[in-house]
C-alpha cells in the first residue's frame, strides 16, 4: 500500500476513495458478514460512514472533493479495516439495522440479525393474535431489534432486556437516538428472572448461539466482538434451551417466540425432536430464524427434559 502521503495525493474526490477502498479490501481478501458481503458495499459503508454521510446521498456527491484532514481520516481507515480485521460498523460506529441508523460500538455484537425483515412485514403471516401491543427484546445487545419493533409499530410498548449492564447502556442511547424511550423500556436480567408477572404478545430473541467448533474458526473479524454474546456452550445451544424452557410462561395464549439460532438449527432440532420449529424462508437471505406459538411450546414441551 501507498504511503500515505502518496495517496492524499492521488485522491481527490468520494468516489476516488471508494474505488481505492473497493481495490484494496479485494486485495486483502477480507471476509464480509458484518452488513455486507461483497468489496463494494464495503467501501461504501466505510467511506460514507466515515465521513458521515447517508448511503442514500444524491450520486452527484461522489465528486466532491475531499480536504487533506478527510482524506487522511479515510486512509487511516482503510489501513485498519484491512490490517486489524476490524468490521466497518465499530471504525465508523454507526449501522443499519431495518431502515435505521443506530450507534455500535464494542459493547455489542453488530446488528446484521435476518429477523429485520421479519419486523418490517409486521412479523406477517406468523402473528395470528390480536395487534401487536407488548413485545419483549430477549438478549437485546445494542438494542436493535426490540427498537426496531418500536419504531416500525408505533402502537407497540417494548421491553429490551440483557444481561450486560454494558451493552444496556449502549441500547439505552440508541433508543435517545430514535426518540424512543417513552415506549421501551430497558431492563437488565439474567434472561427471564427479572420479568415475573409480565406477559407479551410476542417474544423475539437473537440470542448467543455459536457452538464451540464454530467459534474457534470465526474470522478473525469476529474476535472484536464480545464473545458472551457469541457463544453459548458447546453445542451453540445453552441459551435458547433455557429461552424454549420458560418463554411460554410469558406469553399471552395467542402470542408468539421468533428467534434465530443461526448455524445451530440442526442441533437444535436434534435436541429438541418433537418440537414444531417452523423456519422462516427469508427472502433477503440468512437461515436459522424459527417462530413458534404459545401454544406449540406448551405442546412440545415435553422435550425440554
Amino acid at each position: 500500500m501507498d504511503t500515505v502521503d502518496e495517496l492524499q495525493r492521488q485522491l481527490d474526490t468520494v468516489g476516488d476513495c471508494l474505488r481505492w477502498a473497493q481495490t484494496c479490501f479485494e486485495d486483502a481478501r477480507l471476509y464480509y458478514g458484518h452488513g455486507t458481503d461483497n468489496a463494494w458495499d464495503e467501501a461504501l459503508h466505510l467511506v460514507f460512514g466515515g465521513l458521515k454521510l447517508s448511503l442514500e446521498s444524491d450520486p452527484s456527491l461522489l465528486d466532491t472533493r475531499l480536504i487533506q484532514a478527510e482524506k487522511t481520516a479515510l486512509i487511516r481507515l482503510v489501513q485498519r479495516r484491512i490490517e486489524e480485521r476490524i468490521p466497518v460498523p465499530y471504525l465508523t460506529g454507526r449501522v443499519w439495522f431495518a431502515g435505521l441508523e443506530f450507534k455500535i460500538d464494542r459493547r455489542a455484537i453488530i446488528p446484521r440479525s435476518p429477523i429485520a425483515e421479519l419486523i418490517e412485514q409486521e412479523f406477517s403471516p406468523w402473528y395470528a393474535g390480536q395487534q401487536l401491543q407488548r413485545v419483549l427484546d430477549m438478549c437485546c445487545g445494542s438494542g436493535c431489534i426490540g427498537l426496531a419493533v418500536a419504531a416500525w409499530l408505533p402502537e407497540t410498548r417494548v421491553d429490551l432486556v440483557d444481561l450486560d449492564v454494558e451493552a444496556l447502556d449502549l441500547a439505552r442511547e440508541n433508543a435517545a437516538l430514535l426518540g424512543l424511550q417513552q415506549r421501551v423500556e430497558i431492563l437488565q436480567s439474567d434472561f427471564f428472572q427479572a420479568l415475573r408477572g409480565r406477559q407479551y404478545d410476542l417474544v423475539i430473541s437473537n440470542p448467543p448461539y455459536v457452538d464451540l467448533d464454530d467459534l474457534q474458526s470465526m474470522p478473525a473479524e469476529y474476535a472484536h466482538e464480545p464473545t458472551p454474546a457469541l457463544g453459548s456452550g458447546g453445542d451453540g445451544l445453552d441459551a435458547i434451551r433455557l429461552i424454549l424452557s420458560q418463554a411460554a410462561h410469558f406469553l399471552a395464549p395467542d402470542g408468539l417466540l421468533v428467534a434465530e439460532v443461526g448455524n445451530s438449527w440442526r442441533s437444535l432440532e436434534q435436541a429438541f425432536p418433537r418440537m414444531p420449529f417452523t423456519w422462516i424462508e427469508l427472502e433477503r437471505g440468512g437461515h436459522g430464524v424459527f417462530v413458534l406459538t404459545a401454544q406449540e411450546l406448551v405442546q412440545g414441551g415435553e422435550s425440554l427434559a
